[in-house]
């Protein structure tokens, strides 16, 4: 008898229980209407996916400055929150559970998408350009957030959480990595303040603690995760520290008894994931490096990660382009690769809601993985 993989074994994480171990990871797509509310498209496209044990819905903005790139998703609004809560009924009816990342830009932004000047921990800009309406333009200065600003980004962080909800997520992701606006806070590059949020490493991890706190506060601590990607170099952020700033951080948030950390490219062969397994009490989110997008590469890397510590595995790429990754999975099946990258990110339905299923041995789809080609609302 063939042994079941123990990604496939059923898992706890705060109030809910899970069917498995394999989480889709958040992936930013720009399928959504300009001012960030979610369509018709994106609901086919998560609704195809619900068989993963839990879909951490892709980053979405708290505010309006906070916006990244063109049809990036937003919950600030009224029209946001009904638009994300389609997608949460459609996920639900077909078995599945949602968490959603949010998500604020800091300097990762420009006027020509939002109307307005970004905002960071300092002035310093990204050091490339940026995709907006327009194309590619260079990267503005961004303006130093002034304390009221920084109070009023914890605010509607908190505020955003409890649309989720509303919306009909079990929970939130507070999204620290990345080079977005809390990483800049923490790594010491873009973060060149000298007030109670700069200088130290106690001072530098203060705001992604207020912002989880808060979140936690309005919505509990047992609906919240928060993503961490130590050692990161992405938009731009650099740390000569991660050794000492990560801990620094998990002191101030593992007291908060949150659902999970969530490791941006964890690899358990360097000294940092070891020492955050160690340090943190609860669920731990692997998002672990592959080194191919192959049945067996996905297989080893999930087996890999579950067996260094972590508790449930992130998956990126193989859930864009595998609507049915886990029955996949299950049976040692082929995966699709995923297409050409430009795909990704240029809108419609062509390399997002029209990856194939598994066929059955009578030549259909499988009754676990249908999915819709059209997209149209699946209900």
């Amino acid at each position: 008898m063939t042994k079941t993989p123990d990604f496939l074994a059923p898992a706890r994480l705060g109030r809910l229980e899970l069917p498995h171990r394999l989480v889709m990871a958040p992936l930013t797509r720009n399928r959504a209407e300009a001012d960030g509310t979610p369509t018709d498209l994106m609901v086919t496209y998560y609704a195809q996916r619900a068989s993963a044990g839990l879909i951490i819905g892709e980053a979405a903005t708290p505010n309006a400055v906070g916006q990244t790139y063109p049809n990036i998703t937003a919950l600030h609004t009224d029209r946001h929150t009904a638009g994300w809560r389609g997608v949460t009924e459609a996920v639900r009816a077909r078995g599945g559970r949602m968490f959603l990342q949010l998500q604020h830009g800091g300097r990762v932004g420009h006027p020509a998408t939002t109307g307005l000047m970004p905002v960071a921990p300092s002035a310093v800009p990204l050091p490339e350009t940026i995709f907006t309406p327009g194309g590619h333009r260079a990267a503005v200065v961004p303006r130093e957030m002034t304390a009221a600003d920084i109070r009023s980004t914890v605010a509607d962080f908190a505020a955003a959480a409890r649309r989720a909800v509303e919306a009909g997520f079990e929970g939130v992701e507070v999204h620290s990595a990345n080079g977005h606006l809390l990483h800049q806070f923490l790594a010491g590059n873009t973060n060149r303040r000298t007030d109670g949020y700069g200088g130290s490493v106690e001072r530098r991890v203060r705001f992604t603690t207020e912002v989880t706190e808060a979140v936690a506060d309005a919505i509990g601590a047992d609906r919240v995760g928060v993503r961490l990607s130590p050692g990161s170099t992405v938009n731009g952020v650099e740390e000569d520290d991660t050794e000492v700033l990560y801990p620094a951080l998990l002191a101030r948030l593992k007291g908060l008894d949150l659902a999970y950390l969530h490791l941006v490219h964890a690899d358990p062969g360097t000294r940092w994931y070891r020492g955050i397994r160690a340090d943190w009490p609860g669920v731990l989110i692997g998002n672990p490096v592959l080194s191919g997008l192959t049945t067996g590469a996905v297989t080893r890397a999930a087996h890999d990660m579950l067996a260094a510590g972590a508790d449930l595995v992130a998956l990126g790429r193989p859930f864009l382009a595998n609507p049915d990754l886990v029955d996949r999975l299950r049976r040692g099946a082929p995966l699709n690769p995923v297409r050409d990258r430009y795909l990704m990110y240029v809108g419609g339905a062509d390399g997002y809601t029209d990856y194939p299923a598994l066929e059955t041995d009578g030549g259909q789809p499988s009754s676990d993985s249908m999915v819709a080609l059209d997209g149209a609302r699946v209900a």
